[in-house]
């Protein structure tokens, strides 16, 4: 085979199982890269309990998407399960690829059983760690993945080059490769059988049973001790961590004993860097760090550590996962295997569970870079402002039903008091069609109804409105929003997600948001960019971005309960009046409904 053909896009775009062998022979232009994703049953055994997941190829956590900015993605996805499927891609901005964006019932109608549909995007002006999951109920449970866009050759990382780079993902699966760690959350039960069932007696859903690094839950859980994730580093080398929170319903800490972290990224954006020994990451978010390993061979093994950050007044997993780092011994160190066994085991401390002190001071610390390479494109001026209210509240019990909700209601949640109902049919296809009626209405209101004192005393009547409402943008409209906690069945952190957008967060606070003082102390020069965010406990945040991206953009809770609960709402972003400004029609193998 010659070597032109060795270099050719065409050659390049095929399926790249062995995904770094591809990315040694690219050219310098971005490439098309294959992907299949069969989405079928497999048995995993955690916590002594073997039971059928669904997962993507049989893996748990799923397989990574690697790439390089400016790459073609084709990710063809075959349902092989009875449920319903549809993957988001979580961070990536689509632009002009909204059909492809994922949420079901939002951009696609969902894949079902036998049929398959490919994601076509490319990587447009973005690089870092993101992830793919399951847009659909509580399906993301077992079903997603790492996605790792590396910079375009010759663009090295505004830091120091790691030694290697290692992915970790906190979620409820167990990545077949290292090195990518995410946490997530592992249920005995059936996830989707959970939540049916709250959401029919309207009280709150069980929790899960263990937090796992990388899918293993860790020798702090019962009968987990073989199902532990280790990392094995070199001294004196820098290692580069992209930690992915891929849990249901939990903000989580994580420290490594006796080491400190440099935060050099979030949700793929660089960072000014900081050192810290404790990091927050809510669901939904990336984070990327730079551990350096100690000098020399330190005669010890160290606990990494996470447990959740908790701010309602509901249930939640109080447990903690832990994977053990653990140093190569040099090859002139003659440790014995019992000797091993018995070196020093250092433990990090953690944050208490409501220590929100330490999360707003974390959170303040992410600047943007704000570099001539990497600016902070702020919108300095204005066109669209709003003003949402998040937060719970209730619906009435059905009659001849008891209900398990407060004084024997429904839970529900809500933006500016409306929980959202979702459609039958994709929002997308109904607004590109021109067929919108009876789908939605185009009238969610910029602010609450009625105004209250939202962080105070909580009114009596917590019942919420129920509708398929859609804000209405302008192409290229510099839009503010402000998201208000509320104190309605308690204050309670929010971590919410914009899809096909970054957004800058040019400020937060605590109470309630005053729109004469707050803006005035807004950071209109390096705000942290990302696209989860964590409305605070008792408080608000206020965020800027561009509508450039033309479609409908699910935005939601991250905290996959509240979203089942109604914490979402979809923005419609117009066309632009140029070609590359329109959103383009939908694929052939859209999904239908």
């Amino acid at each position: 085979m010659g070597a032109s053909l060795l270099r050719s896009p065409a050659f390049l775009g095929v399926i790249c199982s062995f995904v770094t062998l591809c990315l040694l022979a690219e050219p310098a232009l971005g490439v098309t890269r294959h992907y299949k994703f069969d989405i079928k049953l497999q048995n995993v055994t955690r916590l002594c309990n073997t039971k059928s997941i669904i997962s993507v190829n049989g893996k748990f956590p799923g397989p990574r998407i690697v790439a390089r900015e400016g790459d073609q993605l084709l990710i063809k996805v075959m349902n092989h399960v009875q449920n319903n499927i549809s993957i988001h891609w979580h961070g990536i901005r689509q632009l002009r690829s909204g059909w492809a964006d994922g949420p079901a019932y939002i951009t696609q109608c969902p894949i079902q059983t036998g049929q398959s549909y490919v994601y076509n995007f490319t990587i447009i002006g973005q690089r870092g760690t993101l992830w793919w999951h399951a847009h659909l109920s509580w399906l993301r449970s077992t079903l997603y993945g790492p996605i790792i866009i590396l910079p375009k050759r010759g663009i090295p990382y505004p830091f120091t080059k790691p030694y290697k780079e290692v992915p970790i993902i906190f979620g409820s699966g167990s990545l077949p490769i290292s090195p990518l760690w995410s946490i997530g959350e592992w249920f005995k039960a059936d996830p989707e059988t959970i939540i049916s069932q709250a959401l029919q007696t309207g009280g709150g859903p069980n929790v899960s049973d263990a937090y796992t690094i990388n899918g293993l839950p860790g020798p702090l859980y019962n009968c987990s001790a073989k199902d532990t994730f280790k990392l094995k580093v070199k001294p004196g080398k820098t290692y580069l961590l992209r930690l992915i929170n891929a849990a249901l319903n939990d903000e989580l800490f994580f420290s490594i004993a006796n080491h400190t972290l440099t935060v050099a990224e979030a949700d793929a954006i660089y960072v000014k860097p900081f050192e810290t020994e404790t990091l927050l990451i809510a669901p939904g978010q990336t984070t990327n760090v730079l551990l350096k390993t100690k000098p020399h061979y330190p005669s010890a093994t160290f606990f990494m550590k996470a447990r959740p950050y908790v701010t309602g007044q509901g249930t939640f997993d109080n447990s903690t996962v832990a994977g053990i780092l653990e140093y190569e011994k040099p090859l002139n160190f003659h440790l014995s295997s019992n000797s091993i066994k018995n070196l020093p085991l250092f433990k990090p401390v953690l944050p208490a569970l409501n220590d929100t002190s330490f999360a707003t001071s974390f959170t303040n610390k992410l600047r943007s870079l704000a570099s001539t390479q990497f600016p902070a494109n702020v919108p300095q001026n204005v066109d669209r402002r709003f003003f949402f209210t998040v937060g719970l509240g209730t619906s009435p019990c059905q009659s001849n039903q008891t209900c398990q909700g407060p004084n024997g209601t429904m839970f529900q949640a809500s933006v500016n008091n409306i929980s959202f109902v979702m459609p039958t049919t994709a929002l997308l296809q109904a607004h590109f069609t021109g067929k919108s009626y009876g789908v939605y209405n185009p009238d969610f209101p910029t602010s609450p109804l009625i105004a209250f004192n939202y962080t105070g005393t909580p009114p009596n009547n917590t019942m919420v409105s129920n509708g398929t409402k859609l804000v209405v943008l302008p192409f290229n409209s510099s839009v503010e929003l402000i998201m208000q906690d509320t104190s309605i069945l308690g204050a309670e952190s929010h971590p919410l997600h914009l899809h096909g957008f970054n957004f800058f967060v040019v400020g937060q606070g605590f109470g309630n948001f005053d729109p004469n003082k707050d803006p005035t102390k807004f950071n209109l020069v390096d705000p942290v960019e990302r696209n989860t965010v964590g409305v605070p406990s008792g408080g608000w945040v206020a965020i800027r971005f561009l509508a450039d991206n033309p479609g409908v953009w699910f935005m939601h809770c991250h905290l996959e309960v509240h979203t089942s609960w109604g914490l979402k709402m979809a923005w419609i972003v117009l066309d632009g009046k140029h070609p590359n400004q329109k959103l383009p029609p939908p694929p052939a193998d859209l999904p239908k409904c």
